[in-house]
Protein backbone atom coordinates (compact mmCIF):
# COMPACT_ATOMS: atom_id res chain seq x y z
CA UNK A 1 0.00 0.00 0.00
CA UNK A 2 1.07 3.64 -0.73
CA UNK A 3 1.43 5.75 2.38
CA UNK A 4 -1.15 9.01 2.22
CA UNK A 5 -0.21 11.72 0.51
CA UNK A 6 -0.64 14.93 2.12
CA UNK A 7 -2.37 17.37 -0.14
CA UNK A 8 -3.40 21.08 0.43
CA UNK A 9 -2.92 22.97 3.38
CA UNK A 10 -3.19 22.70 7.27
CA UNK A 11 -5.65 24.72 9.33
CA UNK A 12 -2.44 26.30 11.44
CA UNK A 13 -1.17 27.52 7.93
CA UNK A 14 -3.94 29.22 7.13
CA UNK A 15 -4.30 30.86 10.34
CA UNK A 16 -0.62 32.26 10.39
CA UNK A 17 -1.39 33.51 6.63
CA UNK A 18 -4.76 35.40 7.67
CA UNK A 19 -2.65 36.70 10.90
CA UNK A 20 -0.22 38.02 8.56
CA UNK A 21 -2.28 39.88 6.25
CA UNK A 22 -4.35 41.22 8.92
CA UNK A 23 -1.41 43.24 10.05
CA UNK A 24 -0.68 44.17 6.48
CA UNK A 25 -4.16 45.36 5.79
CA UNK A 26 -4.09 47.29 9.44
CA UNK A 27 -0.79 48.87 8.20
CA UNK A 28 -2.06 50.52 5.32
CA UNK A 29 -5.69 51.37 5.33
CA UNK A 30 -4.60 54.73 7.43
CA UNK A 31 -1.87 55.39 4.77
CA UNK A 32 -3.94 55.42 1.97
CA UNK A 33 -6.75 57.20 4.36
CA UNK A 34 -4.37 60.37 4.56
CA UNK A 35 -3.69 60.17 0.98
CA UNK A 36 -6.83 60.28 -0.11
CA UNK A 37 -7.58 63.85 2.49
CA UNK A 38 -4.24 65.32 0.83
CA UNK A 39 -5.47 64.65 -2.61
CA UNK A 40 -9.25 66.53 -1.51
CA UNK A 41 -7.05 68.97 0.20
CA UNK A 42 -5.37 69.27 -2.94
CA UNK A 43 -8.12 69.77 -4.87
CA UNK A 44 -9.58 72.92 -2.97
CA UNK A 45 -6.40 74.70 -2.46
CA UNK A 46 -5.82 74.89 -6.54
CA UNK A 47 -9.15 75.75 -7.09
CA UNK A 48 -8.61 78.91 -4.79
CA UNK A 49 -5.52 79.40 -7.12
CA UNK A 50 -7.67 79.43 -9.99
CA UNK A 51 -10.17 81.99 -8.26
CA UNK A 52 -7.97 83.77 -7.28
CA UNK A 53 -6.35 84.26 -11.12
CA UNK A 54 -9.71 84.56 -12.23
CA UNK A 55 -10.26 87.40 -9.59
CA UNK A 56 -7.12 89.44 -10.51
CA UNK A 57 -7.60 89.11 -14.73
CA UNK A 58 -11.66 90.10 -14.11
CA UNK A 59 -10.10 93.37 -11.44
CA UNK A 60 -7.84 94.20 -14.91
CA UNK A 61 -10.41 94.31 -17.20
CA UNK A 62 -13.59 95.70 -15.22
CA UNK A 63 -11.27 97.41 -12.07
CA UNK A 64 -13.17 95.73 -9.87
CA UNK A 65 -13.77 92.33 -7.88
CA UNK A 66 -16.32 89.90 -8.14
CA UNK A 67 -17.94 87.95 -6.25
CA UNK A 68 -19.52 85.21 -9.27
CA UNK A 69 -18.08 83.97 -12.65
CA UNK A 70 -19.69 82.02 -15.31
CA UNK A 71 -18.59 78.63 -16.05
CA UNK A 72 -16.80 79.31 -18.89
CA UNK A 73 -14.36 81.65 -16.88
CA UNK A 74 -14.08 79.67 -13.47
CA UNK A 75 -15.48 75.78 -12.36
CA UNK A 76 -14.81 73.85 -9.67
CA UNK A 77 -12.99 70.56 -9.12
CA UNK A 78 -15.54 67.69 -9.05
CA UNK A 79 -17.17 67.63 -5.13
CA UNK A 80 -15.66 70.90 -4.22
CA UNK A 81 -18.35 73.24 -2.42
CA UNK A 82 -18.33 76.79 -3.32
CA UNK A 83 -16.02 79.30 -3.40
CA UNK A 84 -18.45 81.29 -1.23
CA UNK A 85 -16.43 85.00 -2.08
CA UNK A 86 -17.02 88.21 -0.29
CA UNK A 87 -15.97 91.39 -1.41
CA UNK A 88 -13.74 93.87 1.07
CA UNK A 89 -12.86 97.29 1.31
CA UNK A 90 -9.53 96.72 -0.58
CA UNK A 91 -9.89 93.28 -2.08
CA UNK A 92 -11.86 90.09 -1.38
CA UNK A 93 -12.10 87.06 0.49
CA UNK A 94 -13.12 83.22 -0.46
CA UNK A 95 -13.41 79.71 1.02
CA UNK A 96 -14.40 76.28 0.00
CA UNK A 97 -14.95 72.69 1.35
CA UNK A 98 -15.26 69.30 0.38
CA UNK A 99 -18.67 67.20 -0.07
CA UNK A 100 -16.56 64.61 1.13
CA UNK A 101 -13.91 66.31 4.07
CA UNK A 102 -14.59 68.07 7.01
CA UNK A 103 -11.90 70.62 6.14
CA UNK A 104 -11.99 74.42 4.85
CA UNK A 105 -9.75 76.00 2.87
CA UNK A 106 -10.05 80.00 2.65
CA UNK A 107 -7.74 82.52 0.59
CA UNK A 108 -7.94 86.05 0.25
CA UNK A 109 -6.75 89.57 -1.23
CA UNK A 110 -6.51 93.24 0.52
CA UNK A 111 -5.90 93.38 3.87
CA UNK A 112 -8.82 91.21 5.71
CA UNK A 113 -7.48 87.73 6.02
CA UNK A 114 -10.30 84.78 6.30
CA UNK A 115 -9.29 82.12 8.59
CA UNK A 116 -7.47 80.06 8.50
CA UNK A 117 -5.65 81.89 5.67
CA UNK A 118 -3.21 84.65 7.02
CA UNK A 119 -0.79 85.49 4.18
CA UNK A 120 -2.32 87.10 1.36
CA UNK A 121 -2.84 85.17 -1.50
CA UNK A 122 -1.95 81.77 -0.37
CA UNK A 123 -4.54 79.31 0.26
CA UNK A 124 -4.50 77.39 3.98
CA UNK A 125 -6.64 74.76 4.94
CA UNK A 126 -8.09 74.12 8.15
CA UNK A 127 -5.91 71.58 10.07
CA UNK A 128 -4.70 68.76 8.30
CA UNK A 129 -1.81 70.44 7.17
CA UNK A 130 -0.30 69.96 11.18
CA UNK A 131 0.26 66.73 12.67
CA UNK A 132 -0.01 66.77 16.75
CA UNK A 133 3.33 68.60 17.44
CA UNK A 134 1.70 71.20 15.22
CA UNK A 135 4.81 70.89 12.82
CA UNK A 136 3.71 71.01 9.07
CA UNK A 137 3.69 67.76 7.44
CA UNK A 138 5.50 66.56 3.77
CA UNK A 139 7.03 69.84 3.23
CA UNK A 140 6.36 74.16 3.98
CA UNK A 141 2.64 74.84 5.08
Amino acid sequence: MRPLEKHGFTLMELLVTMAILGVLVAVAIPKFASSREKALLTAMKADLRNLANAEEAYAIQHFAYTTSFPATVYTVTAGVTGPTITLTADGWTASVGHGASSETCAIFAGTTPLAPAVDEGVPKCTQGQTGKSGKCRGGPC
